[in-house]
């Protein structure tokens, strides 16, 4: 059989698993959404959970991601410029890469119980926003680390020496020309980083708690417990309240309110990652001067 013969078949093979697996995917969003649809109204979104609305799970949802966030991308982007730039080539750098891809690879419910005999029992945080942001920062902060490296690397080949001809010093040529180059790729991480944080559970459950108390707007205080933007309340997010509702059923119609939670989810998770490739798009354009 000759060489085209043979691309041909692989390449009709290829577009029949893609096609398999978008139309699979197609099918789970439609499903999702065409049973939460009844659920989907302002009321149920921004409603108290009295009521049956997952107000509170949403902001908690919301908040949380940007807390993780706010630990994640300093921590992780420095790491990733060190690595790439600044760390030889040694026994060491290279046994803390080994270090950070297993860690990548850790199941989430261990991180959460890592979290939970961490931050809420030996430093007395309890379930709080603050114990189950910090937990799963140490869920993200390696593909975090390791995808701002790759990025910075690939970016690096076509612009540093050039750079660096020009007088530029290392930090600025890592800083002004490697770093914003390298912006789209990074991009991709932080939306695998919040998709994450979004969807989590299992870490949440041992960390943040399984409970939503009401929210005061009006209090700024980070310390304390009944303002809305306290690191040290517990807080349910969105993810473990489905949960909740499918395991334990408490409420008379479980069922409905955890698939509208679902499609809330699910549409949020779709507009944050919309929205974050237009801007990453602008973001290159801006840099790439086209």
């Amino acid at each position: 059989m000759k060489a085209k013969t043979i691309d041909k078949i692989w390449t009709i093979i290829l577009y029949i698993v893609a096609i398999f697996v978008v139309g699979l995917l197609a099918v789970f969003l439609f499903y999702i959404l065409y049973q939460g649809r009844k659920s989907l109204s302002f009321k149920f979104i921004f409603g108290s959970t009295e009521n049956g609305g997952i107000g509170r799970q949403l902001f908690n949802s919301f908040y949380m991601l940007l807390i993780s966030l706010l630990i994640t991308i300093p921590i992780g982007i420095g790491a990733g410029i060190f690595l790439s730039e600044y760390a030889s080539e040694n026994r060491f750098v290279n046994f803390v890469r080994l270090c950070i891809e297993t860690m990548s690879s850790l199941p989430s419910i261990v991180v959460g119980l890592f979290g939970l005999l961490l931050f809420v029992t030996t430093f007395k945080w309890k379930y709080s926003i603050l114990s189950g942001a910090l937990s799963v920062s140490i869920l993200n902060l390696p593909s975090m680390t390791r995808v701002t490296e790759n990025a910075l690397r690939a970016s690096a080949k076509k612009v540093k020496e050039a750079s660096l001809g020009l007088g530029a010093t290392r930090w600025q040529t890592v800083s002004k020309v490697i770093l914003p180059s390298a912006m789209p790729e990074i991009l991709t991480g932080i939306i695998l980083a919040s998709g994450r944080i979004f969807g989590e559970a299992a870490a949440f459950l041992y960390t943040s708690g399984m409970s939503a108390p009401e929210l005061r707007f009006n209090n700024f205080n980070i310390f304390g417990k009944t303002s809305a933007f306290s690191l040290f309340r517990p807080a349910e997010t969105l993810a473990v309240h489905i949960w909740k509702l499918n395991a334990e059923g408490l409420a008379a119609n479980a069922t409905q309110i955890a698939n509208g939670a679902s499609a809330v989810l699910i549409i949020f998770v779709l507009l944050f990652n919309v929205c974050a490739r237009l801007i990453g798009n602008k973001i290159h354009k801006a840099y790439s001067g086209n």
